[in-house]
Order: C-alpha cells, then sequence, then structure tokens
C-alpha cells in the first residue's frame, strides 16, 4: 500500500443529483462508488499510527484494515470485516454524520480530504451482497435456547444479528408490519432507500431471525407470554416522545410533530403493510389522500429544530412542493446537532435557515400561524459542555406561516407494560440498565436487557447498534 497515494489523489465525492432535480422525487441523492475509484479512495489511507477514524467510530470498525482489503481489491474480505463490528454497515455507509465521527477524526482532514469512509463502507457491503455474499455463522444451532426482542429498529436488529450468528435462536416483535422502525419510517427515501432494509431482512431472515410483526407488547400479546417462554429477552423500543420545547400547542392548529410528519409521508408514498408497497418505488409524490396531514404543497412551512430529523422535514417539504420552507434554530451552524452535509444539501435545495432564533410563542391568525420569535446569542455557562442560547430582550420578531413542524427531539415513551413487569426506568423514561463489563445493559430483571435510544435518550443509528451488540453479548453470557 502507498502511504503517499494521498498526494497524487484528492478526496472524492459520489457524483449528487442536482438540487433541481432530487426535489421532484425521493430517490437518494448520490450515486455509488463504482470499483476503479473505491480503490483509489481507500488507498489514500496513510495507515497513521493512531487510527483516530476507528476510535472515533460508536462501535469502533476496523476501517483503516478494511480500507487496505479494498485497496487490494479484497472485497470479500473487507466486507466480512467491516460485517465483524457493524451489523448495518450499508445502511451507515448511508446516514451516519461521518463528518463527525470518523472522517471528521481522520488525519488527512489538516488539509489533503479525509478518506471517503461512509462511502466507501457503502460500496463494501452492496457489491459484496450483489456477488452474493452473506455474513457467516455459528454451525452449531443451540435449539433449547431462544431470545426474544421487542423492536425491529437498529438496536433490535444488531442485537438479532449478533445472536443469530452465535447460533442462538431469535424471535423479533415489532409492531410495524415492516422491519427498521425509523430506518424505514423515519428517515427519507432520498437518504436512505427502502429497499436496503428489505434486503438486510432478507439477510437476517436466512441467518435465522423469526419476525414477528404487526404485533403490539401488551395488546396483541403479553409480555408475561414471551418472559416465560424465552430464555432471556432485548428491548429496543426508541424513542417517539416529541419534546415541544415548552410550546403551548393548541389542538386543531396546523403544528405538528416531526415524526408524526416523516412517518406519515412515508407511510403514504410506499403503502407500507399493503401488497401495493413494492409495486412503485418512485410513486409520484402527490398521493396525499391517504395521510393524515394535509399536503404542505404552495404553504409557508417553519421547521424548527437544528438536527438531522429537522433537517429530513425541510428537505421533505421542499419535495412536497411546498412554497417556502424556513428552519429556525436557537444556535449557529457550527453549534448544530446534525451533520454539516445534510444542512448545506437542504441550502442547496431551498430551505432557508434562520439561525440564533428561539420559538416563545405560537398562536392562530387570520391566515395560519404565528410565531413570536426573539434572537439569541451563545455564552459558555458553568458546567456547560456546549455554548448555551441566551435570550436578547428586545429583539422579538413575528414571523407568520401555514404550518409549523416541530423537530426538537425525542424521550422516551415507556409502554404501561413496563411498569406492570417492575422493569425500572428514570424520571424521563428511559430504562436503567447495569453499567458493570460482566453484565452491560442488564435490566433490574435479570432475564430482561435493553439498549438504544430507551437507554441513552435519543442518538445515532450507530450508537444504537453498538448497544444493540453490546446487549447481545452480556445476553449471550447470560444464557450460555
Amino acid at each position: 500500500m502507498d502511504n503517499y497515494h494521498f498526494l497524487n489523489s484528492t478526496r472524492k465525492d459520489p457524483l449528487k443529483a442536482s438540487a433541481e432535480e432530487r426535489i421532484n422525487n425521493f430517490n437518494e441523492i448520490y450515486s455509488n462508488f463504482n470499483t476503479e475509484t473505491s480503490v483509489d479512495q481507500a488507498s489514500r489511507c496513510i495507515d497513521c499510527g493512531v487510527p483516530y477514524c476507528k476510535w472515533s467510530c460508536p462501535v469502533v470498525n476496523h476501517i483503516p484494515e478494511w480500507l487496505k482489503l479494498i485497496a487490494k481489491g479484497e472485497i470479500i474480505k473487507a466486507a466480512e470485516l467491516s460485517n465483524e463490528t457493524n451489523s448495518l454497515p450499508e445502511i451507515c455507509g448511508r446516514v451516519c454524520p461521518q463528518d463527525r465521527l470518523c472522517e471528521g477524526a481522520c488525519t488527512l482532514n489538516s488539509g489533503y480530504g479525509a478518506v471517503s469512509i461512509g462511502n466507501i463502507e457503502k460500496y463494501i457491503s452492496d457489491t459484496a451482497f450483489a456477488q452474493g455474499w452473506q455474513p457467516k455463522k455459528s454451525s452449531i444451532w443451540h435449539k433449547d435456547k431462544l431470545v426474544s426482542i421487542i423492536g425491529a429498529g437498529p438496536a433490535g436488529l444488531a442485537a438479532a444479528d449478533f445472536l443469530t450468528r452465535s447460533g442462538i435462536p431469535v424471535k423479533v416483535y415489532d409492531k410495524y408490519p415492516e422491519i427498521g422502525g425509523l430506518l424505514t419510517y423515519g428517515i427519507p427515501n432520498f437518504k436512505l432507500e427502502k429497499d436496503i432494509v428489505l434486503r438486510r431482512r432478507k439477510i437476517l431472515e436466512n441467518q435465522g431471525v423469526e419476525f414477528i410483526l404487526n404485533t403490539e407488547i401488551g395488546n396483541t400479546i403479553d409480555f408475561k407470554e414471551i418472559e416465560a417462554n424465552s430464555s432471556a429477552v432485548f428491548l429496543g423500543l426508541g424513542t417517539y416522545k416529541a419534546l415541544t420545547g415548552s410550546l403551548n400547542i393548541k389542538q386543531g392548529t396546523a403544528v405538528y410533530m416531526a415524526l408524526e410528519y416523516l412517518i406519515d409521508r412515508i407511510n403514504s408514498i410506499f403503502h407500507f403493510g399493503s401488497a401495493a408497497h413494492n409495486e412503485d418505488k418512485n410513486a409520484e409524490i402527490e398521493i396525499w389522500q391517504q395521510s393524515s396531514i394535509p399536503s404542505l404543497k404552495n404553504k409557508d412551512v417553519v421547521i424548527l429544530g437544528g438536527g438531522d430529523t429537522a433537517m429530513d422535514c425541510c428537505r421533505t417539504a421542499i419535495r412536497e412542493g411546498a412554497k417556502s420552507v424556513k428552519c429556525l434554530y436557537r444556535r449557529d451552524f457550527q453549534n448544530t446537532p446534525g451533520s454539516r452535509r445534510e444542512i448545506e444539501n437542504a441550502i442547496e435545495e431551498g430551505v432557508e435557515f434562520i439561525w440564533n432564533t428561539q420559538v416563545l410563542d405560537i398562536y392562530e391568525n387570520n391566515q395560519g400561524l404565528s410565531l413570536k420569535t426573539v434572537e439569541t446569542e451563545l455564552k459558555k455557562e458553568f458546567n456547560s459542555k456546549r455554548l448555551m442560547p441566551v435570550l436578547k430582550i428586545g429583539s422579538e420578531k413575528i414571523l407568520n406561516a401555514d404550518a409549523v413542524i416541530i423537530a426538537y427531539g425525542f424521550n422516551p415513551n415507556p409502554p404501561q407494560w413496563l411498569k406492570e413487569n417492575f422493569i425500572e426506568t428514570d424520571d424521563s423514561g428511559r430504562v436503567l440498565v447495569s453499567k458493570k463489563a460482566e453484565n452491560r445493559l442488564q435490566t433490574n430483571n435479570p432475564k430482561v436487557f435493553a439498549g438504544g435510544d430507551m437507554v441513552r435518550g435519543s442518538d445515532l443509528v450507530v450508537t444504537a447498534i453498538f448497544e444493540g451488540r453490546t446487549a447481545a453479548e452480556s445476553i449471550k453470557r447470560y444464557i450460555m
């Protein structure tokens, strides 16, 4: 491997559809690397002594190692190594904020451009799967064991992957008609096409995972029945309770929660749970007749929040044909929690950002909605890791809109059956788990483990994968 290749080859990113083209459909906006480009870009890795890219990755991917393999053209070995630490690498390659994680930590960032880690990660799995490769699993199948997983989101899928590849049978329960959780129902197709998630479902089923969908615990089936028939149980329910930032939202107004909006729009396009959902992946955008939220076409829309979910809402509203889309956030661009790349994509597509602005109130007017806003300035406060927004007295303004979408984040919404089965949570609803190495992520019920957003609060897909795999390791020790 030529450790000086980076001097002769600059960083390359995949071709991106023009804003004018991509706002008219929900297709992924980036093309894929071909073999030649992947080899060239992987060869830019300088194999630095301390692999900062690896240690900044929540699942501690073997990034330098699989970059070397791709540089040598060994795609199958690279896929095996990639899937060894990450249960959903083809998804992380698409939705991870690499600019804040692995690529942000790349040594070449200082003047040469980071290695295109995310796009190579995507290339590895996509290419290997196309060649018929499947993840390896244990030759021993422990028929006397069974782990039940509640929640088919990233944490639950990662736990299922680790356990079945270890030879332990798994049943995964989910209330939705398709797997993936927010991968399927919350992340728009222009970031993650649903065929990618459906392909992973087939791979997991080939490994031995049994999915029991359209099944709500406490309603369709009792938790006690699942627990009694399982060697262990993993909870990966995610976070779905929207934060409103103390705003008083009046019922019946055109104010919507981010997930409510995204789930509605994705379902109205793909008809998940029906025979129609695979018929036309490029479905026309104007099919809102099945939506519970009225069309935003030709409307002035305001999105509140600065994270990736806010960007998803902004860019979905643009594709829906909104007259204007404004995004308000109380910090500045440099202090947003989301991916800088996603913000840049949103700006290209026509979203207007109003930084350092906080909404104090939302009320109805004769034409629609009025937002009372105030400017903020960022200040360092004692014991705070982030700069905190402070209101600038006298800077109040009124902003009018036809519709508002709130994307302030989410808290866990623990179901009643958790309490009925004495599984402990904290004041915010997050499930309490052990932090000890020998039984990480075990709840106060020794048979029940939990991980992902319902334990740590809303976070990245890759951190949920890490916790799903970590819990699976603990479960394996517990039942074996």
